[in-house]
């Protein structure tokens, strides 16, 4: 199972979700992230959180989306967007039509820098839910009902 986690900058929310995904999947998944617009670096904080969570981090890098379209790339069985922007913008068309997914969380990045620690924790505790509700489903649900299970995701607090 590949899953794209797309957000704007690629630098904080669709990172920490990659990261869970690839980490709490336990090898059934592989997890991308990428970004419409890329800052071309990961927030710090993002890193800070994920080594104080035992992540390996020295792979993580912000990209473009344009990498995942390309000819050559990984076919994508899940798309999930992680801000709202990026949710409401033209999405390359991804090959094999993946299923897709809004999983929309405040940006962690927007916070005054004082405050970065608890928002990037939040953001990562509300991902972390998401992605074990997510690894929780039934491995056998059709398209329809994993979009129905999806949105509901989504919509958790």
């Amino acid at each position: 199972m590949n899953i794209l986690v797309l957000c704007t900058g690629n630098s904080a929310r669709s990172i920490l979700l990659e990261s869970l995904l690839n980490r709490l999947g336990d090898g059934r998944i592989h997890a991308f992230s990428a970004g419409s617009n890329p800052t071309g670096k990961v927030h710090p904080q993002s890193l800070t959180l994920l080594r104080k969570k035992g992540y390996q981090v020295d792979q993580a890098r912000s990209k473009s989306w344009d990498e995942f379209a390309a000819p050559d790339a990984p076919k994508m069985d899940l798309v999930i967007t992680v801000c709202a922007s990026a949710a409401g913008e033209t999405c390359p068309i991804w090959p094999g039509a993946p299923v897709r997914a809004h999983w929309g969380v405040e940006d962690p990045a927007a916070a005054a820098e004082a405050d970065w620690e608890s928002a990037f924790l939040a953001a990562y505790v509300a991902l972390e839910r998401r992605a074990k509700a997510y690894l929780d489903l039934p491995q056998d649900l059709d398209k329809d009902a994993l979009q129905i299970e999806l949105k509901r995701i989504g919509e958790m607090s």
